[in-house]
C-alpha cells in the first residue's frame, strides 16, 4: 500500500495501560512501558505477578494511593495497577498478511467504518483475538483509535491482533481486492449470516454505530451479508453484530 494511505508511526504522547489482565498482556508484550504504578495495599497475587514481569524488564515500580490511581486513568476501573506506556504502535497492512502468513492461513481481517465509542472497538478487538482475525483495519480521521480505554476493555487483546490505520478506507479495501481478498458489508438487504462462507482470503467491513456503511464502501464490497431480527428493535450494538459475524467466519473456515 501507498505510504501515505497507511501509518506505523508512534506519536510523542504517553497512555496509560491499566486493569489487571491488561497490564500483564502489556507487560509480556513489546510494547514500550515506561512506568508501573501499583496501588498501596494491593492484594498479594496481583502485586507479585506484575511485579515479577516488571522487573524482568528493568522497569520502574512506584507505589501510589488509589487517589493518585484514580487521577492517572480519569476514575477508571485500574484494579490498582496502571502502566505508563508509549502511545500505541499501529501496523501497516503488509503486517497483517504477514500475520496470517505466520499461521499458515488465508487472511481474515476486520475493516471498522467509523466505530466512534472506544468501548466498541475494545471488545472488537477481544472477539478478533478468540476468533482468529489476522487484523483490523481503521480510519485515521471520525474514528476512535487506540487508546488507555480500548486497551483496557480489550483486556489484553490489543497486544496479540495488529491493528492498520490508514487514510481512505475506500483505497484500501481497493488494493485488498486487488491482493485476492473478498470483501464482504453489513446491510439489512444483505444474505442472511449463516450462510456466509468465509473461507479463503476475507475481509468484513462493520459501519458506524449509527450511519452503517458509507456508500461509497458499499459500492466495493462483493456481497452484503444481514443478521435477520424477530424483536422489535432492528439494530444491534456494533461489538454484538462484529462478534456474530466473526465467528460465523470463524465456523466457516473451522468446520467441525
Amino acid at each position: 500500500m501507498k505510504q501515505e494511505q497507511q501509518e506505523q508511526q508512534k506519536p510523542d504522547q504517553t497512555e496509560f495501560v491499566y486493569g489487571h489482565y491488561a497490564s500483564v498482556e502489556a507487560l509480556k508484550s513489546t510494547q514500550e512501558i515506561n512506568k508501573v504504578w501499583l496501588q498501596t495495599g494491593l492484594q498479594d497475587k496481583i502485586r507479585n505477578e506484575v511485579t515479577q514481569l516488571a522487573r524482568k524488564k528493568g522497569l520502574v515500580i512506584q507505589q501510589a494511593p488509589k487517589s493518585k490511581l484514580d487521577e492517572l486513568t480519569d476514575g477508571g476501573n485500574h484494579q490498582g495497577v496502571v502502566l505508563s506506556v508509549a502511545a500505541f504502535n499501529y501496523a501497516t497492512i503488509d503486517d497483517l498478511f504477514e500475520n496470517a502468513k505466520k499461521q499458515s492461513a488465508e487472511p481474515f481481517f476486520l475493516i471498522l467504518d467509523g466505530i466512534e465509542d472506544p468501548h466498541n472497538l475494545g471488545s472488537i478487538l477481544r472477539t478478533a483475538d478468540a476468533a482468529g482475525v489476522h487484523g483490523i483495519i481503521i480510519p485515521k480521521r471520525r474514528a476512535v483509535q487506540l487508546t488507555a480505554t480500548v486497551a483496557k476493555i480489550s483486556t489484553g487483546a490489543i497486544e496479540h491482533v495488529p491493528v492498520a490505520r490508514v487514510t481512505n478506507l475506500v483505497n484500501t479495501v481497493s488494493e485488498l481486492k486487488d491482493r485476492g481478498m473478498w470483501v464482504f458489508g453489513t446491510d439489512v438487504a444483505g444474505e442472511d449470516y449463516r450462510r456466509w462462507d468465509a473461507k479463503g482470503a476475507t475481509a468484513l467491513i462493520i459501519g458506524n454505530e449509527g450511519k452503517g456503511i458509507s456508500p461509497l464502501l458499499k459500492q466495493k464490497v462483493d456481497s452484503m451479508l444481514t443478521i435477520p431480527m424477530t424483536g422489535h428493535v432492528q439494530s444491534l450494538n456494533a461489538s454484538v453484530a462484529a462478534s456474530l459475524l466473526m465467528y460465523q467466519g470463524f465456523s466457516s473456515r473451522n468446520p467441525l
